[in-house]
């Protein structure tokens, strides 16, 4: 009982802003990783967790059974939901996917810009702990139980400095890669047709072209690193 108390004094209580340096110094370092291909590779497993996880959020949201999510060594991942093939509650469900981090980035900002960095942080590891669940390959339960495992670490034994430092850090990375993963989509359906991506699959559903639906995805993400930026102080809009 008294572990939990200390987890909701944590999480109810406000951290102080970092300071701008500190601020603009971990935001730079988020886009280092989205822009250094090598860390990249590895930092992208993260963007998939949220992305197949939007995909099952919003599946379950509209209906759907959600049968199960795999996540796979080269960073790609299957959202597998039952219902119609067809119709809003498939458009949405494949909608979701691309947007879901930038998203979950702009809900983040939110909390960081009124201090609850450890609220965020404990928010994400109950999100993770919920998918769990839903993860069907073991590459998906390492990628997931490690990521956790590093949220939790923070949450736990971090100082208040390192904790915000890490929570924008998230944030910021979530907001970028999610913009990242929406031109790589761009440009791998522009060097092979018949993809079976979230695009091409709302475009068959739809009939609007996928590269209209990459522009939306786009547009919602630039739109959430906006809000973002105007939450947390940095005066891009």
């Amino acid at each position: 009982m008294d572990v939990l108390l200390d987890i909701w004094q944590r999480m109810t209580t406000p951290h102080a802003a970092l300071q701008p340096p500190t601020t603009w110094l971990t935001v730079a370092g988020a886009a280092l990783i989205v822009l250094f291909p090598p860390v990249w590779r590895v930092a992208r497993h993260a963007i998939t967790i949220v992305h197949e996880g939007g995909h099952g959020v919003v599946a379950v949201l509209c209906g759907r059974r959600l049968g199960g999510i795999r996540l796979h060594s080269d960073t790609s991942g299957l959202t597998v939901s039952r219902g119609r093939p067809s119709g809003p509650g498939m458009i949405f469900t494949l909608l979701a996917g691309y947007p879901a981090p930038a998203l979950l980035g702009l809900g983040a900002a939110w909390l960081l810009s009124r201090g609850y960095d450890v609220g965020l942080l404990w928010a994400l590891l109950a999100a993770l702990a919920l998918l769990l669940v839903q993860i069907r390959n073991w590459f998906g339960l390492w990628s997931v139980a490690v990521t956790a495992a590093v949220v939790f670490g923070v949450s736990w034994f971090g100082s208040a400095q390192v904790q915000g430092v890490f929570a924008l850090l998230v944030t910021a990375f979530l907001l970028f890669g999610a913009l990242r993963t929406s031109f790589e989509l761009a440009q791998s359906r522009s060097r092979r047709a018949g993809s079976s991506s979230d695009a091409d699959q709302l475009a068959r559903l739809t009939h609007i072209p996928g590269t209209v639906w990459v522009g939306v995805f786009i547009a919602l993400q630039l739109g959430c690193i906006a809000l973002s930026a105007q939450l947390l102080g940095f005066g891009l809009v």
